[in-house]
């Protein structure tokens, strides 16, 4: 029996007591665990995770994930003769075994894809409403806030997931043909009955949800020693009941996920818990393929989501107002590129706020808010190194006209980026017994104002903003891939890395690791304390909150470079447990 096995009960409540502070207690491994197989390891004898190694080169191609064990079943399905589609769906079942709380298959997402051929593609395989859901299923008190977390879990937090329709449908249409649908699930099916090492991300994580693993017992079996205690650092999960879940998938397609046992039991267990979901959303729950957002920036070509995501466009739009300034004559870390970009987030997340909702149920002046006109009027609004307040510019008028991310590219030009989540720290928290994975709490990005475009209606997709995104140069060549986690965050995340590259000409892994900051509308500016100049920021009148110097906040940024030697440069975030692969 290990040693931390002899917790007492006295023990676990002091350990629960620091979680609540935020002061997690850790158990010491031996580093070199959780590693690429190569000498680098993912934290060192003190529990950090490591900021050095995370990026890959590769001529063949290179793949960029979350996790090294998810990287790693991506390279194995290229080395087999499958191409960059194919190694993007082996990543995402394998991240919904060894990071559940941020993604899985009862969760949904984005797909961007380039093809060799030059064909831009974007996949919706994101989470909708059930078709009886309405905003007045959710009690709120005098506010309008929902009470009693029924946004973020249990029953009515759960959208019908995407995830396995999504993936199917990108194999079918975009595969190679080289390797079969059971061969992209077999590295998850492994992972799920061979084990994954607990990380320090994970365990952090598994500790601040150590409550919902006891009201949801479902969730707690699987992420629950058999002491009732939270796996320590470098123990290894087994999820044999998801193994068993994968394999069904993998025999019978996504119609073994969206009808039968393993759809009666998510309906049996979305509406034990209060939810209103049917049979029926689920069989016929379709993913859609929309045309993606495009722009350009300082004529490279961005590629990037569409709504129901707000994402892409506003990194479009954000990109297009920085456009009207010299970004590369203001020092990095300067009074004049942090206060400008500050001010265009508060113009872009105005916009989010006013317009963005599913095209399907409200009219959004898109166009309007892609306007490089537009954007010239917004930035001229803006007086660099003064907070602003700024009156609306109308975009109808131009109208004529906690979540993961992964990249893969390969030599030919075949670029593939997907954004997936389950929400919150493994979602609802409510798992379909016997199956082991976590249904999502995606009902938590509706507004709960009933006259918000964001508002819920049956059969509609929650406002996002994951924004899986590819570069182009000007000749339509391939640049970049590369999108984050992070809530709202992703949007600025995105919007930043892209200037590192651009505007500074960082490396794709400088660009990653490079100090981060955001802010929206209102409220203080959050930045990295990496940086120097929000000194002077917070004495022009901006108000600030320091974060730590590597703060998972800020998104996780996983990214593919093309090099002008024909090398393909992958980056991967040192702010979680990304790591970049190549061959």
């Amino acid at each position: 029996m290990k040693k931390a096995r002899a917790l007492t009960a006295a023990c676990l409540s002091a350990a629960m007591i620091l979680s609540s502070l935020g002061l997690n207690t850790v158990w010491a491994v031996e580093p070199g665990v959780a590693t690429d197989g190569n000498g680098w390891y993912l934290w060192d004898e003190n529990n950090q995770l490591t900021i050095e190694g995370r990026g890959a080169e590769g001529t063949e191609a290179v793949v960029s994930a979350g996790k090294v064990e998810a990287t790693q079943a991506g390279l194995e399905i290229i080395k087999k003769g499958g191409n960059a589609v194919d190694a993007a769906i082996a990543v995402s079942f394998a991240l919904g075994v060894c990071e559940p709380q941020a993604s899985g298959i009862g969760g949904g997402g984005f797909m961007t894809i380039h093809s060799a051929d030059g064909v831009d593609t974007f996949i919706n395989f994101r989470e909708i409403a059930p078709m009886y859901a309405t905003p007045e299923m959710w009690v709120v008190d005098e506010s309008g806030r929902v009470i009693s977390g029924q946004k973020q879990k249990g029953g009515k937090s759960i959208g019908v997931p995407g995830n396995v329709r999504g993936m199917e449908y990108a194999f079918n249409n975009f595969g190679s043909g080289n390797v079969t649908w059971a061969e992209v699930l077999q590295p998850a099916i492994d992972l799920a009955t061979e084990g994954f090492q607990v990380s320090p991300t994970l365990y952090n994580d598994a500790i601040s949800s150590y409550s919902e693993m006891i009201d949801y017992p479902e969730l707690g079996k699987i992420y629950l020693d058999e002491f009732g205690l939270n796996y320590e650092i470098g123990d290894v999960i087994k999820n044999p009941d998801l193994a068993k879940t994968l394999k069904m998938i993998a025999d019978g397609g996504a119609d073994a996920f969206y009808t039968g046992p393993i759809a009666e039991a998510i309906v049996k267990a979305t509406n034990l818990y209060g939810g209103v979901m049917t049979l029926a959303d689920l069989e016929n729950y379709q993913p859609t393929v929309l045309e993606p957002a495009k722009g350009t920036y300082r004529g490279y070509q961005i590629i990037s989501s569409p709504l129901p995501s707000s994402g892409g466009t506003h990194v479009i739009e954000a990109l297009n107002i920085l456009e009207n300034f010299d970004m590369a004559s203001f020092e990095y870390d300067s009074l004049e590129r942090l206060s400008l970009m500050a001010e265009v987030n508060k113009l872009i997340y105005a916009d989010r706020g006013k317009y963005m909702g599913d095209p399907q149920f409200v009219e959004v002046p898109v166009n309007g808010i892609l306007s490089k006109e537009r954007a010239k009027e917004l930035a001229d609004m803006i007086t660099i190194g003064t907070p602003g307040e700024y009156e609306d510019v109308d975009p109808w008028q131009y109208e004529h006209e906690d979540t993961t991310h992964f990249s893969v590219a390969d030599k030919d030009g075949n670029m593939v980026g997907v954004t997936q989540t389950v929400n919150y720290y493994f979602g609802s928290a409510v798992v379909p017994a016997g199956y082991g994975f976590c249904l999502n709490d995606e009902m938590d990005d509706f507004s709960a104002d009933p006259t918000s475009p964001n508002a819920i209606a049956g059969g509609k997709c929650p406002l996002s903003s994951m924004s899986p995104t590819v570069v182009l140069k000007e000749d339509g060549t391939p640049f970049m891939v590369l999108g984050s986690p992070g809530g709202t965050t992703i949007i600025t995340t995105v919007e930043e890395v892209i200037s590192n590259v651009i505007d500074y000409g960082m490396s794709m892994q400088e660009a990653i690791d490079a100090p981060r900051f955001t802010n929206r509308t209102t409220g203080a500016v959050s930045y990295e304390n990496r940086y120097e100049a929000f000194k002077e920021l917070e004495a022009a009148g901006y108000a600030v909150t320091e974060s730590d110097a590597f703060n998972r906040s800020f998104g996780s940024v996983q990214a593919i470079m093309y090099g002008e030697d024909g090398v393909l440069y992958g980056g991967a975030d040192p702010r979680r447990d990304g790591k970049a692969l190549g061959y």
